[in-house]
């Protein structure tokens, strides 16, 4: 018979006796398994599992492997205090877990708690460095309103004093003059984009009019809201840092006077604050009442939370301070 000059080859030979060697080995393996099924066990399970697993319950038990519990949240064992705002909540900043509700999915005016979000956008979209020219629609927000920069027409400031400007004393002058400045940049409403990022964070009782919080009809937002949009913002070093700022000095320039800038939120004043204390924003209008997002860590855990329609500027602190005292308590 006649074989290719190829099939004589020294390589061809050995793939050959590779070939039989492999068919022999499959053979094996099949016999192996047709006995050890007849006795309820598999070699090779669907998964193709390289071990003896039973096929039955009657089989082999595994033996339980001990797993180390996650850590527990802490949680406050003592009854919630009594509070006067009209909603509030208390969470752990980091996972969410509430601990404290009181209508929390009710919608309430926000007053200028609303400067979380426009300083959200600010930090998303926006360069710290940019130059704003402050026109004359900021300066008229802030006239005769005790909640301003006190920014003039024609000044220049960068986007990152402006946002010191609109958190500390809570300025509707710089609030609107950021709101200005990210709106041209990106061709885009403002406002637009603040109920944007409302629904993309999943903010279905929050809606937003303006950049400041002033009362206007349709401005709105629940303390769950609150939270959630906090939560979110406080990812953002630069907003956490911001928030955390008892006072801040701006040097005078050829470009702008002096500002010299300090936080209304009494839990971060020295002396007389809150220990631990690390934000957030205060709010006042005559529709919402006193408004406080506010925070705390100790040890390491930070306690998040939200006042609503306080009937003072006393009360919403003093909610603010039994709530975080009973959080802290676990």
């Amino acid at each position: 018979m006649w074989i290719p000059p190829w099939a004589r080859s020294e390589a061809y030979q050995r793939w050959r006796r590779r070939q039989r060697r492999l068919i022999i080995l499959l053979a094996v393996l099949v016999l192996l398994e047709i006995g050890l099924v007849t006795r309820g066990i598999m070699l090779l399970q669907p998964d193709n599992a390289l071990a003896l697993i039973p096929t039955s319950t009657a089989a082999l038990t595994p033996t339980p492997t001990a797993t180390s519990a996650p850590t527990p949240i802490p949680t406050p064992t003592t009854p919630a205090p009594a509070i006067e705002a009209n909603a509030a909540m208390l969470v752990d900043a980091e996972t969410g877990t509430v601990f404290f509700t009181l209508n929390a999915n009710r919608k309430l005016a926000m007053a200028s708690t609303t400067k979380i979000m426009t300083v959200l956008l600010a930090l998303e979209y926006g360069h710290l460095d940019e130059l704003v020219t402050i026109g004359a629609d900021a300066v008229k927000e802030g006239s005769g309103d005790a909640s301003r920069m006190g920014v003039r027409e024609g000044e220049v400031l960068t986007i990152q004093q402006l946002l010191y400007g609109l958190m500390l004393p809570s300025g509707d002058d710089a609030a609107v003059a950021v709101a200005d400045a990210i709106g041209k940049d990106l061709g885009k409403n403002f406002v637009d984009l603040m109920n944007s990022q409302a629904r993309f964070l999943g903010l279905t009782h929050t809606h937003f009019v303006n950049p400041d919080g002033l009362d206007a009809p349709g401005h709105y937002t629940s303390a769950g809201d609150l939270v959630a949009m906090t939560r979110y913002a406080l990812m953002l070093p630069m907003f956490a840092s911001i928030v955390d700022t008892y006072e801040y000095t701006i040097p005078a320039t050829s470009q702008h006077q002096k500002y010299h800038l300090k936080n209304t939120n009494q839990l971060l004043w020295p002396n007389s604050g809150y220990p631990g204390a690390d934000g957030i924003k205060t709010g006042t209008t005559g529709n919402a009442g006193d408004c406080l997002v506010f925070s705390a860590t100790r040890k390491g855990h930070q306690l998040l939370g939200v006042i609503l329609g306080a009937p003072s500027d006393f009360a919403r602190f003093r909610d603010a301070r039994l709530l975080l005292d009973w959080g802290f308590t676990a």
